[in-house]
């Protein structure tokens, strides 16, 4: 077992690493599923994609098919993407905007409230259960124009999930002015916690990554654990300019990486008003699907913002990389798990959520 000190506040503790089996066992990724994705508050859109009645989006979450949908009195829900006849998918379209949904195989209809409109196939009398006729509804809270979603009913609110996170992200007054940009995927070849792992520190910054070690001043680099969180930031170098962007003159002058249990992570780069969002959806237990999701104040880019753009999406090639190649490396039978420096402790805390999540004791890790 690899062991070494690190201090977290005023407290000392053993860091142990996830052995490197939880990154390759098929099995493993299936009780994620049901005991992390499925009881975790999981990010789906921006506010900006429903801002109409009738606009929804489609997505899966934990494995399940989604929809979001504004409904005609305003208020936004989500249910599950399925028909409650025969369990079909019910909208196949990522995105849209309509006025009543329908179902493709046998045509029953529903309303923006998930009520059922008409089931054309029990016209001749047979009663339907009302409840059991509508579409099932899933938990939905929106927080800085964010909207989760979370399959467990019995789930704590968003809000009180995450400590103090949300109070700490309103002090950005920008971000109420941003809006969706554009939404990339990238299929990873690693397991989804590897990306996690690298979001969550530093150490390899100066050896991978040259130009936001270039950017960002390193020595003054602090990374802060909270209740189900962890926040990462530092300002940048003086008179530092990237592309277009005088960075010390810009309206955000440092950067700011939040983590948010278990696979969401929040940046907030120096330059002009900017947010992305990285999520990492396991599709098995080795490959991943990267979702990148960028906001801006602007449709069309400025300059400044398409600097900034490529200057993330550099930094993302570099991670993507270091994961594919730290993947190889689980597989092999020369080492069973890792060794932790001193300043990787919020790794640490998100080893060991993972562990108390699965009920897996450190004795059997």
């Amino acid at each position: 077992m690899s062991i070494q000190e690190a201090k977290v506040g005023s407290t000392t503790r053993e860091v142990k690493a996830l052995p490197y089996r939880l990154y390759t066992d098929p099995e493993v990724l299936r009780a994620e599923q049901e005991k992390i994705f499925a009881r975790s508050w999981q990010f789906v859109g921006h506010i900006s994609q429903v801002e109409n009645p009738g606009d929804f989006f489609t997505c899966d979450v934990a494995g399940e098919p989604i929809l979001v949908v504004r409904g005609r009195e305003g208020t936004l829900r989500a249910f599950y993407n399925v028909c409650p006849h025969r369990a079909t998918k019910l909208e196949k379209n990522a995105e849209g905007n309509k006025k009543i949904l329908q179902c493709g195989y046998h045509g029953w209809t529903f309303q923006l409230d998930g009520s059922l409109n008409k089931a054309p196939n029990f016209k001749n009398g047979e009663q339907l259960c009302a409840a059991e006729a509508c579409l099932r509804q899933v938990r939905l809270e929106v927080q800085a124009s964010l909207i989760f979603v979370n399959l467990d009913d019995d789930a704590v609110p968003l809000a009180a999930s995450y400590g103090d996170f949300f109070a700490d992200l309103a002090a950005f007054p920008f971000l109420g002015q941003l809006k969706k940009y554009s939404v990339n995927t990238r299929v990873i070849k690693s397991n989804w916690k590897a990306f996690i792992d690298n979001y969550l520190e530093c150490d390899h910054c100066p050896i991978a990554h040259p130009g936001f070690t270039a950017t960002l001043d390193l020595t003054k680099y602090q990374i802060i654990q909270c209740e189900n969180y962890s926040v990462q930031g530092t300002v940048v170098k003086p008179d530092k300019q990237l592309g277009s962007v005088e960075l010390n003159k810009a309206e955000m002058q440092g950067g700011r990486f939040y983590w948010l249990w278990p696979n969401l992570m929040l940046t907030i780069y120096p330059g002009p008003g900017n947010m992305s969002l990285i999520q990492m959806v396991p599709i098995d237990h080795e490959t991943t699907l990267g979702v990148y999701t960028y906001l801006f104040r602007h449709e069309e880019l400025t300059q400044e913002e398409k600097d900034l753009m490529a200057f993330t999406e550099q930094v993302r090639v570099e991670d993507v990389e270091l994961v594919e190649l730290e993947q190889i490396g689980f597989k092999s039978r020369a080492f069973q798990k890792g060794k932790f420096s001193a300043t990787e402790h919020a790794v640490l805390q998100f080893h060991e959520m993972v562990l108390k999540t699965l009920g897996i004791e450190e004795a059997q890790a």
